[in-house]
């Protein structure tokens, strides 16, 4: 008998899969069909394909217009069942490919049989005329397959010919399908010098969004999720959207104008009373505004939602919070709250404020600061007002608290964290299902059952800090070496199409891994212990899903990166091995770390060393070395943190100096080898 997390799994596969998930539309090929261009065979000169299939009785109406106002069109009826039809040919042009020495001769007939090769999906056509080339006619035969996709809004259209050697394939959705806006962001993200503009697309994009994917941006290189340009890409590429380009603020609100009910003014002199006007907006399905775009809003009909200019002159953060609190509060979400800080002062970079909006958030950016006594206890009530285990997404403010004031504080309410404020079009990504038939599958190196014995030489893994999103994935040299990337676990039902990506776009040498301490960012040892099972639990649920057998931890509730105490305590890791029983194994920490333990030949390793941006190639195989000369008893497990700002190439260069003795390893191996033959010695906090 399968297991119930077994059916779990399934159901959670069948539930991100999209059109192949139960209650799914039974694929047909009647209708409206447009040519994808780039997942097709390419049309020369007409560019463009669309195709109408209609049934009438025994008989189907097939139409197909190559090109548009310059173009072929032809339209055949035809009995479908092996009926030999009789079409008469009207247009000389050889339509697939006009750059080809061949027409058609008009005045003569071609012969169509037509059938049905599975009921409504699969309609195949035999034809067979003459096609005149250089030398005369010829007679050439033709199959045509129109096969409707594993998506009820794909179709497939094959040509083959016995006289070619490939066939023509074209792909099509249907009409009015997979269609989307985008955008171009600027680098202006401060008052009055842009960010009114850039504030107000991202409000209008987590209104067109709500339903369905319509609006999707792409930011400048500068932005801290570097991968929006690829993304874009792969929607394009792979997911079959076709884009079309807003030139500006007018065209993009006359656009969709339909999905907004209102606008917020928001006071330039008060940067907090943005973040506020993000919060009334998500109710009242309005944008935000300044002064200046007012007239904008007046002259396109949209009623005014609240006024803020004014207001809020001469208030603390904790006053004008707590206002917001006291006036929307008990509307919002219990499920997310955003913390829309990171830059200060006159600048604000609100990347995340669209989901924020869509899903009706509270928004601040409260300090987290004990000694901030104010904001602290209203970030508290904030917090205590959450469901179990909900989303704290956003980011805290880098002028009022740190870190891990933030996190520790979420943690102990037993909520998670997902960061960045800066994080990108997830309102367009949390619509768009997996590709029917994908399945994430990481590429594992450690067979089950197998032993794998170390020899005598320092084993090296390479961890890259922060995730895809923040690091190197589209930087020089990956897949040159075994790297391991942390994966934002959450994207499994927060945004399904970036695993796809991901998981499309990686090498073999490419290795996730689950982070972070929890199913988001948590800190462990903050959070009461009767809520940890079920965050653990919960991400176990995910790791799964995922196919992911390491999972990191990194715990700053007590103190700073390096001077603080980054250990972990038998309570915890007692939690997490019995909580997750099918890793691999555990890693611990950012910087260096010392908590190290092995149990069931599965063990928890921290981070011997940390690799800088800032330091040079030769300091760090010095430092590499001198590790491995201090920890002398081999083999000797060495696991290497990498700041995301480090590509894999410059990570391949350090690796390449280490000399004789040092072998760079894949993770899962890794830890694998060290569970077989642990030379740490255990150590964990004790309190």
């Amino acid at each position: 008998m399968k297991s119930a997390r077994h059916c779990w799994i399934v159901i959670l596969a069948l539930l991100f899969g999209g059109a192949a998930a139960f209650g799914a539309d039974k694929p047909v090929l009647d209708g409206e069909w447009v040519l994808v261009p780039q997942s097709s065979t390419e049309i020369d000169l007409f560019g463009a394909l669309t195709v109408e299939i209609v049934r009438k009785g025994g008989e189907i109406i097939l139409t197909r217009n190559f090109g548009g106002a310059r173009g072929v069109k032809d339209a055949w009826t035809l009995k479908t069942g092996g009926f030999a039809n009789k079409v008469p040919i009207i247009d000389r042009v050889f339509p697939t490919n006009v750059f080809m020495g061949l027409s058609q001769p008009v005045g003569s007939q071609r012969t169509i049989e037509a059938y049905w090769d599975e009921p409504d999906s699969v309609l195949r056509l035999e034809e067979a005329c003459d096609v005149l080339g250089s030398q005369g006619p010829v007679p050439v035969r033709s199959r045509h397959v129109f096969r409707a996709g594993s998506e009820p809004d794909l179709m497939t259209y094959t040509i083959t010919r016995p006289t070619r050697d490939i066939p023509i394939t074209y792909t099509l959705k249907r009409k009015g399908s997979r269609e989307a806006f985008y955008m171009e962001l600027e680098e202006a993200w401060t008052i009055g010098q842009g960010l009114e503009k850039q504030a107000f697309l991202i409000s209008l994009q987590g209104n067109a969004n709500r339903e369905a994917p319509r609006l999707y941006f792409v930011y400048p290189k500068t932005w801290d999720f570097n991968y929006t340009p690829q993304v874009f890409n792969f929607y394009r590429d792979r997911k079959h959207y076709a884009f079309r380009k807003l030139a500006g603020v007018e065209q993009a609100l006359q656009t969709f104008k339909d999905a907004v009910k209102g606008y917020v003014v928001w006071d330039r002199d008060v940067r907090t009373s943005l973040i506020v006007a993000y919060t009334i907006a998500g109710l009242e399905r309005a944008v935000v505004v300044d002064e200046s775009q007012i007239p904008l809003m007046a002259a396109s009909g949209i009623p005014l939602a609240a006024d803020l200019r004014g207001r809020f002159t001469g208030w603390s953060d904790a006053r004008i919070y707590q206002w917001a609190l006291d006036s929307y509060g008990d509307r919002c979400s219990r499920d997310f709250v955003i913390w829309l800080g990171g830059e200060h002062g006159r600048v604000l970079k609100p990347g995340v404020a669209d989901w924020g909006m869509m899903n009706q958030a509270f928004f601040c950016d409260l300090s987290t600061k004990p000694s901030d006594q104010e904001e602290f206890e209203l970030a508290k009530k904030v917090l205590a007002r959450m469901n179990p285990m909900a989303m704290v997404m956003g980011w805290h403010s880098y002028k009022k608290d740190l870190e891990r004031d933030h996190v520790r504080l979420t943690s102990s309410f037993g909520l998670r964290v997902e960061g960045l404020h800066t994080l990108p079009n997830v309102s367009f990504g949390h619509h768009v299902t997996w590709t029917p038939g994908f399945v994430p599958r990481n590429n594992h190196n450690v067979e089950p059952g197998k032993v794998y014995a170390p020899q005598a030489k320092t084993y090296v893994a390479c961890i890259q800090t922060d995730g895809m999103g923040l690091g190197a994935w589209n930087e020089p040299g990956r897949g040159e070496i075994p790297y391991a990337w942390e994966e934002i676990i959450n994207y499994s039902w927060l945004a399904p199409v970036m695993v796809e990506f991901f998981y499309s776009t990686s090498t073999p040498n490419d290795y996730f891994i689950g982070a972070l301490g929890g199913p988001g960012y948590v800190y462990p040892k903050a959070v009461p212990k009767d809520k940890l099972p079920g965050l653990i639990a919960k991400t176990r649920e995910m790791m799964d899903l995922l196919d992911l057998r390491v999972f990191e931890i990194m715990d700053y509730s007590e103190g700073a990166t390096v001077e603080g105490n980054s250990d972990l305590t038998p309570e915890v890791m007692e939690a997490f091995y019995k909580g997750m029983p099918d890793v691999l194994g555990f890693v611990n920490g950012y910087a260096p770390s010392h908590s190290f333990m092995v149990r069931d030949k599965k063990p928890l390793i921290s981070y011997d060393y940390y690799l800088s941006p800032t330091r040079t190639e030769e300091e760090a195989v010095a430092d590499l070395r001198e590790l491995a000369a201090v920890n002398a008893k081999r083999p000797y497990f060495m696991l290497v943190h990498v700041r995301e700002y480090s590509n894999v190439k410059r990570v391949k260069s350090i690796m390449d100096k280490l000399g004789p003795g040092f072998e760079l390893v894949p993770l899962d191996l890794f830890l694998k080898m060290a569970g077989e033959a642990p030379t740490f010695k255990e150590r964990l906090l004790k309190k």
